[in-house]
């Protein structure tokens, strides 16, 4: 057996010959622990690395790709109530199939929060009484809406408000 300096530290197995081999066949046990602590725990010298990384594609740039429509959207927007409409006119006029048929063509919301309820589901909402309601914190506020043609009755508007609640 070659004599192994632990100067020179081995990066893989075939550097040890047939010895390692030699080491499992008459059951050393000493040897074959010593020959494997010899080997380099470098992950790098015997790792192969991939220099080339494939670029990171966006959903979009996938969808585009294999001709996907655009996802069903998870909460309502300005358009989910005109398209349950029409599903709904659809499915009374036509059948289910025409109903599907618009439904993958343009999906709808998977859900339909309620609004106006101050973040509560519907039922507890109107089980509470006008006092409590008044208790509970405002809603977002969303922002105002002031095109050109309505900018200064919109100032009114804002200003008249402004004076409620700082005279209160």
């Amino acid at each position: 057996m070659q004599s192994i300096s632990l100067d020179n530290m081995l990066i893989n197995e075939i550097q040890l010959g047939t010895g390692l081999n030699h080491a499992v066949e008459s059951g050393r046990r000493a040897d074959f622990s010593l020959m494997l602590a010899l080997l380099s725990s470098e992950l790098m010298e015997s790792t192969p690395q991939d220099t080339d990384q494939a670029p990171v594609q966006s959903e979009q740039q996938l969808r585009a790709y294999f001709e996907l429509p655009t996802p069903q959207p998870l909460t309502t927007s300005e358009h989910c109530y005109q398209r349950s409409a029409e599903q709904a006119k659809a499915f009374h006029e036509a059948s289910i199939v025409s109903t599907r048929l618009l439904q993958g063509l343009q999906p709808t919301a998977l859900t339909f929060p309620v609004e106006n309820t101050k973040g509560l589901p519907e039922d507890i909402f109107h089980n509470l009484s006008v006092h409590e309601r008044r208790k509970l914190p405002p809603e977002e506020p969303r922002p105002i809406s002031a095109s050109p043609q309505n900018l200064y009755a919109s100032l009114i508007h804002a200003k008249r408000t402004s004076e409620l609640y700082h005279a209160a």
